[in-house]
């Protein structure tokens, strides 16, 4: 690929997750290694393999926008799709609509790209008209009560809520943004794969600034029935915080989360021109697909290598280059190994040499939010020269070799960092972040 493109900055981060709300915050708790992983609240979990997960506490919409009749009965994820959204642009200095400096900005070059899936509310209320009908039948479900009680208990906009694409609908009405509009559900690579692709947008000219990243919802008895039953997920009830240990030989799943990550874009022409402070410059995206199960990766890691080869000749750069990895590590017995395998495969004597961690390990697996929250970890890893830690990590594993930055947080030289996502379907793509320089 060519590299006389638009250059793509970061000027925006926010972000709603399991250990707070605040971008600062939830750095520091990141490096001081505290977990946001406790029994579940959402619903109850008693009867459920397991009965705990990375919820969003105490989470209530901005005043400002929780009275906006733009904004009325959407469900979690939306919601806090649009709290780190407005937290990501106000960081990036960018005018709300009606202020008097937004008439500078050009709303058809305000584009959007999120890696977003559905929302709670119609998961819950799906599942409470379920539930009831089996009360009423036995052996099957009554299709007829099932939907005399779905149109009496739904909630008015449940059946728009269920779309994927409702945070993109919410966040284009907040911000009067006109352009690109684009949604994709990859599962755990989603937002990484928006970003990615948010990128390639401006790169090409189509848009000037793209608000980008992720929002998810899962903790329902949906989600959790489902991972359940693929036995991806953490049954260590007894010891919530320890739950997720990626790269230890005892890991045993994954830990659902939930929250939203979103980041500013833009064009570094426009960036400059409007003074902004430069948080970090986007360089490379890889993407590609395993085409093996459809929950699985590849066991060679063949769809992940592609990926991270793919970025890095993207950004014109080496292995050697690289200063530290944002792991996608899930705690799953096959992810962990495959990752690993993976940046053995491209990265040769140097995976040695270059530092991995994980930080699901301490707030979950926000599905397809999961990627943004980690990109805006690698920009605070090289904003302050500090990898945050693989927690839960206290017992090495013969085929995860590698070094993980175990249980606690290390000063290190970090110009530029690559966070990895694998979704299920053998959905991979990666990202290179690096120092901004003019």
């Amino acid at each position: 690929m060519e590299h006389s493109r638009r250059r793509v900055v970061i000027t925006g981060m926010g972000w709603i997750t399991p250990l707070g709300q605040d971008l600062e915050d939830v750095w520091k708790k990141l490096l001081a290694g505290e977990s946001g992983i406790a029994p579940t609240t959402l619903f109850d979990a008693r009867s459920f393999p397991t009965t705990f997960a990375a919820e969003v506490k105490n989470y209530a919409l901005p005043e400002n926008l929780a009275g906006s009749a733009k904004h009325q009965q959407i469900g979690r994820a939306t919601g806090f799709a649009l709290a780190a959204a407005r937290q990501a642009w106000r960081q990036a200095g960018l005018p709300l609509p009606g202020a008097p400096e937004y008439a500078q900005l050009d709303p058809y070059s305000i584009g959007m790209y999120m890696g977003s899936g559905e929302g709670s509310l119609n998961f819950d209320t799906y599942t409470r008209t379920a539930l009831a009908a089996w009360e009423d039948q036995t052996h099957s479900v009554n299709m007829r009560i099932w939907g005399e009680r779905a149109l009496k208990s739904f909630h008015p906009l449940g059946e728009i809520e269920q779309e994927p694409c409702m945070p993109l609908t919410h966040l284009s009405l907040e911000f009067n943004a006109r352009g690109p509009a684009l949604n994709c559900l990859t599962a755990c690579a989603a937002s990484t794969q928006a970003l990615g692709e948010a990128m390639e947008i401006i790169r090409h000219g189509d848009a000037q600034v793209m608000i980008s990243g992720g929002a998810h919802s899962m903790i329902h008895p949906f989600g959790v029935t489902g991972f359940n039953r693929l036995t991806a997920l953490s049954t260590f009830n007894e010891n919530p915080r320890r739950a997720c240990r990626p790269f230890d030989a005892t890991r045993g799943g994954f830990v659902l989360g939930e929250g939203a990550g979103i980041l500013i874009l833009e064009s570094l022409e426009h960036a400059a021109n409007r003074q902004a402070t430069i948080l970090a410059e986007i360089v490379g995206y890889g993407s590609s697909a395993d085409a093996y199960r459809v929950t699985d990766q590849h066991p060679e890691g063949r769809g992940a290598i592609v990926a991270i080869e793919q970025a890095l000749h993207d950004a014109g750069m080496t292995p050697a280059d690289i200063d530290y990895i944002n792991a996608h590590g899930t705690g799953t017995r096959e992810n962990d190994s495959t990752e690993t395998l993976a940046i053995k495969r491209v990265f040769g004597d140097r995976a040695r040499k270059t530092p991995i961690s994980s930080i699901k390990s301490m707030m979950g697996h926000l599905i397809a939010a999961a990627g943004a929250v980690e990109a805006i970890t690698c920009v605070l890893a090289i904003r302050d020269q500090v990898l945050p830690p693989t927690a839960n990590y206290t017992v090495p594993d013969p085929e995860c070799d590698l070094d993980y930055v175990p249980n606690t947080a290390r000063p290190a030289k970090v110009d530029v960092a690559m966070s990895n996502s694998f979704g299920f379907g053998g959905q991979n793509d990666t990202l290179i972040i690096k120092r901004f320089t003019p």
